[in-house]
């Protein structure tokens, strides 16, 4: 195994959990904000239109930290690592 190689592994497995790490806490928040939208509307269902606002408001939020991540791992994967550089490199052996 070479160094390249295992710089790709590395670089692939850390993807993969960054990933996960944000849509598994994505999916929680964004359950959690939607059930406690529910929640609020059912005790107070005249303050459903201001309830909406704040749901997609905290729905808003919690997504931003997804796509920052996804996009922090592109740019680990790409400008960091160099990976289709390294593909290339390792394919012309």
């Amino acid at each position: 195994m070479t160094s390249e190689s295992l710089v790709i592994a590395a670089a692939l497995i850390a993807f993969g959990l960054i990933i996960l790490g944000v849509a598994f806490g994505s999916g929680i928040g964004d359950g959690l904000v939607a059930s406690k939208a529910v929640e609020a509307i059912a005790r107070q269902p005249e303050a459903r239109a201001n309830i909406f606002t704040f749901l997609f408001l905290g729905i808003g939020l919690v997504e931003a930290f997804p796509i920052i991540g996804i996009g922090l791992a592109f740019y680990m994967i790409y400008a960091l690592v160099g990976l289709p550089g390294l593909i290339a490199h390792i394919g012309g052996h």
